[in-house]
């Protein structure tokens, strides 16, 4: 199986996020891209409370695509979500062709040397970067290519969007459909989230 791995906040998921896993699903004719919602983020301070929230607005989000799939596996562990951790584990889970794929956008890849068991993962994984900024420069990177880490950059265009502008939104009482997903918005009026 070529599988394709889509692991952040999700805090919450918005229009962009399935953009970039529908982008990447029909460019790279992966089998399937799993959404892995990080239970506790060791590099984003996020609310626990909302965990359950997160995991279940994914879900609703990614119900219409078949060729979309959720795992519980880090909040399974009810501990920091680490990346290393749950790739090894998804190894050992699938039958999977190649290497696991991993989506990232640059702002988060820049930082991947910080991460956990960063010079394990490296090997585990190969990388499709998505570009978070208007001005973006390959050569920013090179460093990182230097470094052994395994990674292209994805053609998919930028999008200023962001979970954190779209909570912001929320709580200022504005709609932005440009962001929202109906379900979400549903989801989040229900639970009175991010108000």
């Amino acid at each position: 199986m070529k599988l394709c791995v889509f692991q952040g906040t999700f805090n919450p998921i918005h229009k962009i996020h399935l953009e970039i896993a529908k982008f990447a699903k029909e460019h790279y004719n992966f089998d399937n891209v799993l959404f892995i919602p990080a239970f506790i983020p060791p590099h984003k301070t996020v609310d626990k409370n909302l965990a359950a929230h997160r995991y279940n607005m994914v879900k609703l989000a990614i119900s219409d695509y078949d060729y979309f799939n959720i795992s519980d596996i880090e909040y399974r562990h009810n501990t920091n979500s680490y990346t290393y951790n749950t790739i090894t584990e998804l190894y050992k889970k699938y039958e999977i062709e190649g290497k696991i794929n991993f989506l990232i956008g640059t702002d988060a890849f820049l930082q991947i040397q910080t991460w956990y068991k960063t010079d394990k993962l490296k090997e585990l994984v190969h990388f499709i970067v998505f570009k978070r900024t208007d001005n973006f420069n390959e050569s920013d990177f090179e460093f990182l290519k230097e470094s052994g880490y395994d990674f292209e950059f994805s053609p998919m265009e930028y999008t200023d969007i962001s979970s954190t502008k779209l909570r912001e939104h929320i709580k200022g009482g504005k709609s932005v459909t440009n962001m929202e997903l109906p379900k979400v918005k549903e989801y989040i009026t229900e639970n009175g989230l991010y108000l």
